[in-house]
């Protein structure tokens, strides 16, 4: 195993963020075996959260599908592990705040989690099976909105309503 995949599979069990991955297995009964490069797969993961097909927890990677199937896609492998770097990177678990902080950005620009997600494309958007969509322009009509000074104005009442006030 080369050098730096040694380095993260150590960061990982340092920071307990592989730790957390084996409990996270443990507790919803997924089968565990041994992957590539210092990576553990958990292969028929059940529960309906996170709703991807795979997910990333230190050096540990659910999947919902089976070995063959894992096997089958080194693209999403590869992806996978990128962020099992990540959360080497991040020192661990703080990982899960900054992902889901990246998550919202890029739902809010895009409207899709993974698009605009710094994670998701550091890892390789395509690999991980996410496609790059347009930003949406919010922050204009956001702008026109302050300068009109909308939120600032008193609804006028009309004669129709001010006769239905006690």
């Amino acid at each position: 195993m080369r050098f730096s995949l040694r380095v993260r599979a150590v960061a990982n069990a340092l920071n307990l963020s592989t730790a957390s991955g084996l409990l996270l297995a443990a507790l919803t009964r997924t089968s565990i075996e041994a992957g590539p490069e210092g990576l553990i797969f958990g292969t028929h993961y059940r529960p309906r959260l996170p709703h991807a097909g795979a997910f990333t927890v230190g050096n540990v990677i659910f999947y919902r599908a089976d070995r063959d199937f894992i096997d089958s896609r080194p693209d999403l492998l590869a992806h996978e592990a990128g962020h099992a770097t990540q959360y080497a990177w991040c020192l661990g678990l703080p990982f899960l705040p900054l992902y889901a902080a990246c998550a919202a950005w890029s739902l809010w620009r895009t409207g899709d989690p993974g698009s605009r997600n710094f994670f998701e494309r550091n890892a390789g958007l395509a690999l991980g099976g996410y496609r790059e969509l347009p930003t949406i322009a919010r922050l204009p009509v956001i702008r026109n909105y302050l300068q009109q000074g909308a939120f600032l104005k008193k609804p006028r009442l009309t004669r129709s309503s001010e006769g239905n006030q006690p």
